[in-house]
């Protein structure tokens, strides 16, 4: 088995089919833009919550997704992490369930913009493109 101690060393890693592996998940306490503490995901219904991750890899049959994007996974879709060290250096990957995938973002999303709500002012000053990130 992995751990951070004793990760595997691999050069590359390639998910089949449609498969997605991401990286870069936080479990960690966090608190919300309001000051709400919510304490790391221990197994409590505290921590419960979806997650933002990167992409790391796709399968050959995946065309929706890329490397380098972010999607949010909803609470519990995915697996135990595997720590790897490739060319590119230490991570952890977690294979998700594509069908709980909830958004996808080419930016990094942080947890402080995670049910922020929108003001009426700030949807209605919205540019084209989209609603602005909560920290501009």
């Amino acid at each position: 088995m992995s751990t951070p101690t004793n990760p595997i060393y691999l050069k590359a890693v390639h998910p089949i089919k449609d498969k997605i592996l991401v990286t870069e998940m936080k479990f960690n306490e966090r608190y919300t833009s309001g000051g709400i503490f919510i304490p790391s995901d221990d197994m409590q219904i505290q921590g419960v919550h979806p997650r933002w991750g990167k992409i790391y890899a796709v399968g050959p049959d995946q065309h929706e997704l890329k490397v380098g994007q972010y999607v949010l996974v909803a609470h519990g879709r995915w697996t135990r992490g595997v720590h790897i060290v490739d060319g590119t250096g230490p991570h952890t990957i977690r294979m998700v369930d594509n069908n709980e995938l909830w958004m996808v973002s080419d930016e990094e999303i942080t947890d402080e913009n995670m049910g922020v709500p929108l003001t009426q002012d700030q949807m209605n000053g919205a540019p084209k493109g989209g609603i602005p990130r909560m920290n501009e």
